[in-house]
């Protein structure tokens, strides 16, 4: 079974690896989401995987490093993109979230990226 729960935090970021004519170089912001899968067997009792308020729980301090903060200035994120976004945000989260199955980065509501763990 899988469940998921989705978060919001608006940053803004530059990418530095660009052709210097690219939009992206320049200086933007998004408000991205954040979704959260987790994985796992149904609890017979409670009928449930995890608590919802688990992974919110899991999932917060990492959202309050990176909430109005400018990305590539925070360790980790020199070069910001929303794949290697979703790769920091495995790596702070599911220390503190086992069961996380996949991260997916949305920057923009056509845009994303889906990393499911290494």
């Amino acid at each position: 079974m899988e469940i998921w729960k989705e978060f919001s935090f608006e940053a803004a970021h530059r990418l530095p690896n660009v052709p210097p004519e690219h939009k992206c170089a320049r200086l933007h912001g998004h408000s991205y989401r954040v979704r959260l899968t987790v994985r796992g067997e149904l609890d017979p009792q409670l009928g449930w995987v995890v608590d919802f308020d688990t992974i919110r729980e899991a999932f917060e301090p990492v959202r309050a490093q990176l909430d109005h903060y400018y990305l590539n200035e925070i360790e980790g994120l020199s070069n910001p993109t929303s794949e290697l976004l979703a790769r920091w945000i495995w790596a702070r989260t599911k220390p503190r979230l086992p069961q996380l199955a996949r991260v997916e980065v949305m920057e923009t509501c056509t845009s994303g990226a889906r990393y499911e763990g290494a």
